[in-house]
């Protein structure tokens, strides 16, 4: 048991470079699902709208560490044609619940209880790494499959807290997506 729970403290804490996805970014990401909350999921509808999706655990250190930043992207850019999506690999539905209730996460959360390898979403996407970050745009074309390196991440590491500049980022990326046509 204690090996199984370093391995997954590994997974999500080891800032591996590169981290890929299986996505193909050359054509519209297919993206359906019931969420947890009985909201139906479907990205082709979600066209003409920014969309992040966030392939998260609430047992991951870095997962909860950008948690407030998503709030924070959601509540500022929501209004201006923001979504956010969460695929969650937890294993528990009422922890997942009680979380994003206690982070203030509004968005609709995937949840198939396989509590990581098995889960449909990451298995389908070739999720290695948690969190791994979507961002589409407005076309639905999958603009980085690897936001969480690009923004949250320097030299390699995670910093225990996200800098201002790191916000500047992320909100720079949004604001530039959300005024294209």
């Amino acid at each position: 048991m204690h090996r199984f729970l370093l391995s997954l403290l590994l997974f999500c804490c080891v800032p591996f470079p590169a981290a890929k996805a299986g996505v193909d970014m050359t054509k519209p990401l297919d993206l359906k699902f019931t969420a947890v909350d009985g909201r139906k999921v479907d990205l082709a509808r979600m066209r003409g709208k920014v969309v992040l999706i966030d392939f998260w655990a609430t047992w991951c250190p870095p997962c909860r560490l950008i948690s407030p930043d998503l709030a924070r992207l959601h509540k500022k850019f929501h209004s201006q044609g923001l979504e956010i999506i969460g695929v969650s690999v937890d294993s528990d539905k009422q922890g997942l619940l009680d979380f994003v209730k206690k982070e203030g996460e509004p968005w609709p959360q995937y949840f198939d209880d396989s509590g990581g390898p098995g889960n449909e979403i990451a298995d389908r996407f070739e999720i290695q790494v948690l969190p791994t970050l979507f961002l589409i745009d407005k076309k639905g074309m999958v603009v980085t499959a690897n936001l969480f390196e690009q923004v949250w991440t320097a030299d390699g590491k995670i910093p225990p807290v996200p800098s201002d500049a790191t916000h500047r980022k992320i909100d720079a990326m949004l604001e530039k997506l959300l005024k294209a046509s």
